[in-house]
């Protein structure tokens, strides 16, 4: 096409956009600030885009996509692919790969270059190549240069694409590449990283996680496996990613690397329809390495034993959810000893395939494979049971991985008592609060000596984010552990144990007083109990209440190391599920299970009491779509500040409860994206309202920074006893439901 046609195309795209963008305002769908930057950047950007003469020969194909969208007049989509840059988060960048599923379905068809709309806030080939070259640079850049990288990819749409063209950009600016040979989990990447046969410095996955079959991503490793420090990361996107251009591209074809710079990773035999390119030489068995650290970890050295001789073992059904856990999580079971694992095949459950058909209920429903939502338990229950009839009776618990394996989620019984309480269900996917609280308090036992202390308990801490149970602070404190809570993701986490390890204890946030709302916090710290300024050394247990669990251990031997003891910097869902099975399997050998541990050893513990703690994301899946997403969530941010406001007077009752005090989080990460106006400041880390002096019940709203989205996060908490632990329950359960239902009609967020 020539540039005069690019011109006229250009035109006809600008007087549509224009007149959506017009109409989209003045029916309220977007606000002025939204309206001025769309106006400021989407025509720029798509021409940039159509008159860029590299593109041509990196997707031949990619302009004839755009065209098509402009002929077919959709204008919305065209401003949503085109009215900014995707945004960098704190894992790298995620976005949707199309805006329908025929588009997904034709990327799958037709490969990378298959003529679907794409732009710059699109996860697409040409934005994946612009990230590498940026991170590459970055790398080249540093002192020692930085030059060898780990690649993966798991399930999702033309993932392993994604992964060998990246690869081939990191060959052509001097690295050494390790690409896996098939689809992996995050957590196997993360310790490849660091492993000793490797020792890079960079870690890359494509992947998007737990999201729909639209998105795609890349997220970003450093070389102990962490996510990069959030400094680190600002100076790689802003001096790197942000001005590099598609005439920084280059390829070294995977065929021509030259020796020594090209290793595959994988496991002890070839992966199937994998080519290796005549270097079968270069293969690097990492799964085994992997596997046999992990089992370090097994408190019950003998617990393959135990089973083996058991006359009622241990019985588990695995769901993959489409992902790359299907062939890790078996089998570090079954080598743990843990034999009757059933795999959940129906409905493609097993299958790679990152359209994810079992997560399409009906048409225009994106739901999300994640182990941690109830409805993706149901799927899983059912599955089973019409796959194994009559069994799951007999059957103790499920467990389930995301598509990129670094989540857990766990199905277990519930007793027959307490099945009113669930709506008359005989199964309950135990949040993962209840997860950790049960795996710190399972360790703690095995490490408590005859006088009633835990071993090395001075040295040790537990670290998780600010909405994680507090169960697991009172849990750890009566041990004598201290604790630090972070701002939500693992890199908050990982990041104050590397801080405690480099001497580095940040502020305590609270001090006994509530954080002012226009003040800037740590930038992933919040706050922190028991620590002794700072003397302690071992991390104990790392966990979030998204279903991510990992232990960082003591401190390393260098910046490029896992923790002395530890596992991998980022969280684990295989590892996790190990250490759940462990528990389940010993829990049946003394006649009881999961659920009733949880309610014996952390609920009726006095020092702990009943928690409930909810979490509902808005929507309930995915985002609110495109630039009048934005709108909604900022809508809705606005009328939570106002209440908190209000607040602060102590004018504001939630479903009848009272805020006795009120508090904003904000570390400003997210400024440049949504920048203060009108008063307004984008509070990137919640607004908190409490409903007690102690801080144990609260409401926590917070919102996405890189997608329009929010989510309510809500603790309630009393003392109960086995007498009143239902009525108790019921309670609190019903009454975390109300405060949900009620603030989302305060704020404007029906479901």
């Amino acid at each position: 096409m020539a540039t005069q046609d690019y011109d006229e195309l250009i035109a006809t795209a600008e007087e549509g956009i224009f007149g959506y963008l017009d109409g989209a305002l003045q029916a309220g769908t977007i606000n002025q600030q939204l309206y001025d930057s769309a106006c400021q950047a989407t025509i720029p950007n798509l021409s940039e885009w159509l008159n860029d003469p590299h593109i041509d020969a990196i997707s031949p194909r990619l302009k004839a996509g755009i065209a098509s969208a402009i002929a077919a007049q959709n204008w919305e989509d065209l401003v949503n692919a085109f009215r900014r840059k995707m945004r960098f988060g704190t894992a790298g960048i995620r976005g949707v790969m199309g805006f329908d599923r025929a588009s997904i379905v034709r990327l799958k068809e037709e490969g990378l270059d298959a003529p679907i709309l794409k732009g710059p806030n699109t996860l697409n080939n040409v934005v994946l190549l612009l990230t590498s070259v940026g991170v590459a640079k970055y790398g080249r850049e540093r002192r020692p240069a930085f030059d060898r990288i780990v690649i993966g990819y798991d399930s999702r749409v033309r993932g392993g694409d994604f992964a060998r063209s990246i690869a081939q950009v990191f060959l052509a600016y001097g690295y050494t590449v390790f690409l896996f040979d098939a689809p992996s989990p995050y957590p196997v990447v993360t310790f490849a990283i660091p492993h000793v046969r490797i020792k890079a410095q960079i870690g890359v996955l494509i992947s998007a996680s737990h999201n729909d079959y639209r998105y795609n991503g890349f997220k970003l490793s450093c070389g102990n496996g962490s996510q990069f420090d959030p400094k680190d990361r600002d100076e790689m996107y802003n001096a790197f990613i942000e001005p590099a251009t598609t005439a920084d591209i280059r390829f070294c074809p995977l065929r021509e690397a030259p020796e020594g710079k090209l290793y595959f990773l994988g496991g002890h035999k070839k992966a199937d329809g994998f080519d290796y390119l005549g270097r079968e030489d270069c293969r690097i068995n990492i799964l085994d390495d992997h596997r046999a650290h992990v089992m370090q970890f097994l408190v019950q050295k003998d617990l393959r034993a135990r089973q083996a001789q058991s006359s009622d073992p241990l019985r588990m059904g695995y769901c993959a959810f489409h992902g790359a856990g299907r062939d890790v999580v078996p089998r570090l079971l079954r080598d743990a000893g843990l034999r009757h694992v059933k795999p959940i095949t129906r409905n493609g459950l097993n299958d790679l395939d990152g359209l994810f058909p079992s997560f399409c209920s009906e048409p225009g429903r994106e739901e999300q494979p994640d182990p941690g939502d109830p409805r993706a338990a149901k799927i899983a229950v059912e599955a089973f049971k019409q796959e194994y009839p009559g069994e799951f009776e007999q059957t103790d618990m499920l467990i389930g991985t995301d598509p990129d394996a670094d989540r857990c989620g766990v199905v277990v019984k519930i007793p027959e008592a307490q099945r009113p309480l669930y709506g008359g269900r005989d199964y309950l996917l135990l949040p993962a609060d209840d997860m950790w609280a049960l795996v710190v308090w399972y360790r703690l036992q095995a490490e408590t000596g005859p006088d009633g202390k835990v071993r090395d308990a001075a040295r040790k801490f537990t670290v998780q984010s600010v909405i994680t149970s507090d169960s697991i602070v009172r849990l750890a404190r009566k041990h004598g552990l201290g604790v630090i809570k972070t701002w939500v993701g693992f890199a908050g986490l990982s990041n104050a144990v590397r801080d405690v390890w480099d001497g580095k204890l940040a502020p305590n946030l609270t001090d006994g007083r509530e954080h002012p709302g226009d003040a800037l916090c740590h930038a992933f710290a919040c706050e922190h109990e028991g620590m002794d300024n700072g003397q302690r050394s071992i991390n104990y247990a790392a966990m979030e209440q998204s279903n991510g669990f990992s232990i960082l251990g003591g401190p390393p031997p260098d910046g490029f190391s896992l923790g002395a003891g530890g596992h991998v910097r980022d969280k684990d869902g295989a590892f996790a599920a190990l250490l759940m099975a462990e528990i389940a399997a010993t829990a049946k050998e003394n006649g009881s299970s999961l659920f009733e541990m949880v309610d014996r050893h952390i609920y009726l513990d006095p020092d702990i009491g009943l928690f409930v703690n909810l979490y509902e994301p808005d929507p309930m899946d995915g985002e609110y779509p495109g630039i009048a997403g934005d709108r909604k969530k900022m809508s809705i941010l606005r009328k939570a500040l106002r209440l908190y406001e209000r607040a602060l007077e102590g004018d504001v009752e939630i479903a009848g409860r009272r805020v006795v005090s009120a508090c904003v989080y904000r570390t400003g990460k997210y400024d440049s994206l949504y920048p203060p106006t009108d008063g307004f400041v984008f509070p990137d880390e919640g607004i908190r309202l409490n409903f007690s002096a102690d801080r144990l019940n609260y409401l926590l709203i917070r919102p996405s920074g890189t997608s329009s989205a929010l989510r309510f996060h809500i603790q309630l908490h009393s003392p109960v006893t086995e007498v009143d632990l239902i009525r108790k329950k019921a309670e609190l359960r019903a009454g975390a439901g109300e405060i949900i239902d009620h603030i989302r009609e305060r704020v404007g967020a029906p479901r």
